[in-house]
């Protein structure tokens, strides 16, 4: 069964970036939700605003009402980050989140990250790579699964689509977070990039407002419910054609996980 995860693992992967090796977990905990955050440090991040996302989601995970909705959650959530540009890393691997305590130590971790790397723009890694996280053996199995995207660029419209497709056929909702008020930014993230049950858009016109953006974003997906902002027109039934780079991988990578949970 390993050698067929790692199978499977390998075509998702393959010609695009390696994940950090995941412990293995002799049975999967049940949590109310398994939440990947995805943080643009593309070039057209500067210092300061990467600090000020990295301040924002380190606030909003300390907050009062964040912790409160953690601590309403059936088993808590479990949550990931990674930081995307033209590849991606996971940068705080998955986390058990169910109350304060687990929660500040959370928030202190994202207080203390390093900038990755810097390069290019290209939202279909971040959806990809972030899509390949919830289907891996982490350790935890999510009544939602939910991949937030924050940015302040586009990329490929088309492979934006595709990527966003492959994740709603598996059950995923993608949420989007894009930065700085553009109206054609705006657009492309409601879409090219949302998509599954509930999914919204929450755009912060600043960096200056990222902080109290993603504090609203985070209590209305650990709670569950629909979003306020722009959501997602239909999303079509993906056709094989445009899911060739995603579809085998992403389909062997669900049948293992399905044998897992059986096994």
């Amino acid at each position: 069964m390993l050698n067929l995860r790692k199978s499977a693992f390998s075509l998702l992967a393959a010609g695009v970036f390696a994940l950090p090796l995941m412990p293995e977990r002799a049975e999967a905990g049940p949590v109310a939700l398994e939440l990947v955050l995805a943080l643009d440090v593309s070039g057209s991040i500067s210092t300061s605003e990467f600090n000020l996302q990295r301040t924002g989601y380190a606030d909003a995970f300390a907050s009062a009402v964040v912790q409160n909705a953690i601590a309403a959650a059936p088993g808590g959530i479990a949550v990931t980050l990674v930081q995307w540009s033209t590849s991606a890393v996971q940068s705080i691997g998955w986390t058990l989140l169910d109350g304060a305590a687990s929660a500040n130590a959370f928030a202190a971790s994202i207080s203390s990250l390093g900038r990755a790397f810097s390069g290019g723009t290209s939202v279909q890694t971040a959806i990809t790579f972030s899509t390949g996280l919830l289907q891996a053996d982490n350790g935890f199995e999510g009544a939602r699964n939910v991949i937030d995207v924050s940015g302040d660029g586009t990329s490929s419209a088309s492979a934006t689509a595709a990527a966003r497709d492959a994740a709603v056929a598996l059950g995923y909702t993608i949420n989007g977070l894009p930065i700085g008020g553009s109206a054609s930014l705006n657009n492309f993230y409601a879409t090219n990039v949302i998509g599954g049950p509930d999914a919204f858009s929450l755009p912060a016109n600043s960096f200056e407002d990222f902080a109290t953006a993603i504090q609203t974003k985070l209590v209305i997906e650990i709670g569950g419910g629909p979003g306020p902002g722009p959501g997602p027109g239909p999303v079509p039934v993906p056709e094989p054609a445009s899911l060739a780079l995603f579809g085998l991988g992403l389909a062997a990578l669900g049948a293992a996980r399905r044998r897992r949970r059986r096994d």
